[in-house]
């Protein structure tokens, strides 16, 4: 590249440092989104944003095409970040008091950014006979942002052939990657029991019916649903993250509340967990008398990755990184809703190794600790970029017309 590597590396850190410092909660990503517009306009790229929304979609064509053969592949980089007050003491520290990029959205965001710079340095689009769109989705942590902007036409005009994306990993060190073959991520269900009892003085229970009696009831049954419905060979989890009720130590209250996450592998699992867990609400009205209500909503799909588009991620992490510094990674517990994108048309996502113990960076991702080495960006860059440049050389129908 005419900059040469050290002033990319020096181009992208300074970015993914400036989304650090000003990281955005879903659905509010206003700043990130002007900001991204603002390097993809400097790359002379086609930009779309939405009044209604944020994030950005951007096009990069091919200068040679013939349109009968012409294909398509997008990048996807997830732009949010979480409620969290950033403990790393650092230059690029969170300027916004309790909101963080603990996810390392951050870096996502620039790495994609840094392969658009690639794109248009290093002359690729004079070789395609194509489109590269560069998708940046605001709201993944609360699990809505890709389903909103596919709604929005984001896979299409011109319409994706292929999808990829890369996320952070601090369970593998930096100079590393996970690829997985087929299924990637687990889906990821949120649901919320609302159990309605009848309130009374504390000192007269019987006057009434508790909702916290209920809500103890169904927490320490969670633990009897997998095993007894589950096949032991398949994974799920099934994960309470709130519960409250009352105002007052001698009240009963009228109402308790209790909010969690389904993780499942595998769909007939998925319909096993949600069909007894509404079987147990109702046995514990019928023994209480409470009357409660259990609100599941579809989360985040099953991660199901393209085994060819997986391969091809793999062939860019070893022509980057040689063989040794590639993992096959198993499924994993965590969910995507990247795998919207991946519903639409093959696609697949890989994890960048960010972690470095020599300098302290071992901290899980939303912890409010969490770092990342700086090398991922050019690595994570590279490889992507790599894989963009695969699929439009190897796939002849998709190199460009000669004159």
């Amino acid at each position: 590249m005419p900059d040469g590597k050290n002033e990319f590396k020096e181009w992208i850190v300074n970015l993914r440092n400036d989304f650090h410092k000003h990281p955005e909660l879903s659905a509010n990503e206003k700043r990130t989104t002007q900001k991204i517009c603002e390097v993809l306009k400097s790359l002379d790229a086609h930009v779309q944003t939405f009044e209604e929304m944020t994030g950005a979609v951007a096009v990069f064509k091919g200068e040679n095409q013939n349109l009968k053969n012409a294909g398509t592949i997008a990048l996807r980089a997830d732009i949010d970040a979480l409620p969290v007050q950033e403990m790393v003491d650092k230059g690029n520290k969170s300027r916004t008091d309790g909101i963080m990029h603990a996810c390392g959205h951050d870096a996502n965001t620039a790495i994609v950014l840094g392969v658009a710079k690639k794109v248009r340095d290093t002359g690729l689009l004079k070789e395609i006979n194509g489109s590269i769109k560069f998708i940046f989705q605001p709201s993944e942590e609360k699990l809505g942002g890709a389903r909103a902007m596919i709604e929005k036409g984001a896979l299409e005009n011109p319409l994706v052939d292929q999808i990829i994306a890369g996320h952070m990993d601090p369970n593998l060190p930096v100079g590393t990657v996970g690829v997985f073959t087929h299924i990637g991520h687990a889906a990821s269900d949120p649901f919320e029991l609302v159990i309605n009892g009848k309130g009374t003085h504390g000192a007269r229970p019987y006057q009434g019916v508790n909702p916290i009696t209920g809500a103890g009831m169904f927490v320490s049954s969670l633990d009897s649903i997998i095993p007894r419905h589950i096949n032991p060979a398949l994974s799920a989890v099934i994960s309470v993250g709130t519960c409250h009720s009352g105002d007052a130590g001698n009240v009963i209250p009228e109402q308790a509340i209790i909010t969690g996450s389904i993780r499942t592998h595998d769909e007939d699992a998925r319909a096993r967990i949600f069909k007894a867990l509404k079987n147990l609400v109702r046995g514990i009205d019928t023994v209480l008398g409470t009357r409660s209500e259990i609100n599941i909503r579809p989360g985040a799909p099953l991660g199901v990755n393209d085994p060819q588009v997986c391969k091809s991620l793999h062939a860019a992490s070893e022509a980057v990184l040689g063989k040794k510094r590639v993992i096959i990674l198993p499924f994993i517990m965590g969910s995507e809703d990247f795998y919207y994108f991946a519903q639409k048309c093959p696609g697949a996502i890989m994890r960048f190794g960010c972690a470095s113990k020599e300098n302290n960076i071992t901290h899980p991702l939303h912890s409010p600790f969490f770092d990342l080495h700086e090398d991922v960006l050019k690595i994570g860059a590279d490889i992507l970029f790599k894989a963009v440049e695969n699929f439009f050389k190897k796939n002849k129908q998709y190199r460009a017309v000669k004159a």
